[in-house]
């Protein structure tokens, strides 16, 4: 990225340090859910897993006397491992100024910030599976990829509105060790929303590793058009890195009907393709939900082919999700 983007990121997070608040009130909000899923596949057969909704999120906010406005969230998630938060942060705010965003964990990137793929992230449903290793050996699921994030200490701007839907995003992650293992990262980005029904992102920031080697950037596009009931998704998202068989290219795409107001059904392909491996992963998801009284069900069909970028059978796996959510 350009030097210039790095010295005004900085200078405007530098403007804001210094702004305190006192304690005030603090909510827990929490959701209770239940959801099992399972596995086929050649040599793969595993039995069915089920989860419950298991994350806090403690937040709270308000004006200060010279009108900023000052919110801060903290986020405990069983099974994240990090003690004693999962992410936590504070966003300094005003109608004038926009918003910036401090985390002192789990940081967000201009690219990053246009979260998950068109179809969802259908890939990540087998993140970690055997026979789609790739998925976490040099392929999708591993940082220098689309998952890609500022990590500690990061800041994200986000512009008041410059025209009828029009705003910018900056990002900036400061250099978290030796200058010639790992140095600092930009991004800057740019949403549109000034059409009925049309949603347009593009973004570009440093992909920020623990070696200059698995550094790199990521640019990332996302469309989506609201017609009536159906929408139509679309996304991109590259990564360029400095070693070689390390780039990747994700493309997704999906569409949605809304049969009513109970009830959405959505279709989604995904296509990842990493830098000299023998195919590329393909993937394709039936999803649907289900909301009655209060409850929510939702219910899907997976399918991974050539998951660990390779063409050996055992590499077409299938899944299936049920899950069920409550508001009270």
């Amino acid at each position: 990225m350009n030097n210039f983007k790095k010295i005004g990121l900085t200078a405007l997070a530098a403007s804001l340090v210094s702004v305190s608040a006192n304690a005030g009130e603090i909510s827990v909000a929490g959701g209770a859910s239940l959801n099992v899923e399972g596995f086929s596949g050649e040599m793969l057969n595993s039995g069915k897993a089920f989860t419950m909704g298991n994350q806090l999120t403690f937040t709270g906010g308000g004006e200060l006397d010279n009108g900023l406005n000052v919110a801060v969230s903290f986020v405990i998630d069983q099974g994240d491992g990090t003690s004693p938060f999962d992410s936590h942060s504070v966003t300094i705010s005003s109608d004038a100024m926009g918003s910036l965003k401090f985390s002192g964990e789990g940081g967000t990137t201009a690219a990053n910030n246009i979260d998950g793929s068109a179809a969802g992230d259908i890939w990540d449903k087998f993140d970690g599976l055997t026979y789609a290793s790739g998925q976490t050996g040099n392929g999708l699921a591993t940082t220098d990829s689309v998952t890609a994030t500022a990590g500690d200490n990061a800041f994200l701007y986000t512009s008041p509105e410059l025209m009828e839907g029009l705003t910018l995003v900056g990002s900036y992650a400061p250099q978290a060790s030796a200058a010639e293992t790992r140095a600092s990262g930009t991004g800057i980005g740019i949403n549109y929303t000034g059409i009925e029904g049309l949603t347009l992102k593009f973004a570009k920031a440093d992909i920020v590793n623990s070696t200059k080697a698995l550094s790199g950037e990521q640019t990332v596009m996302f469309a989506s058009y609201a017609y009536g009931p159906v929408t139509f998704s679309y996304s991109n998202f590259e990564g360029d890195l400095d070693t070689a068989d390390k780039d990747y290219e994700l493309t997704s795409a999906a569409i949605s009907y809304t049969v009513s107001d109970e009830l959405s059904v959505t279709y989604g392909v995904e296509d990842a393709e990493q830098e000299g491996a023998s195919a590329d992963a393909e993937y394709e998801s039936l999803s649907l939900s289900y909301v009655t009284g209060g409850m929510t069900i939702s219910a899907g069909m997976h399918e991974a082919e050539n998951a660990n970028f390779g063409t050996a059978t055992n590499q077409d796996i299938e899944k299936w999700t049920l899950g069920a959510s409550f508001a009270f």
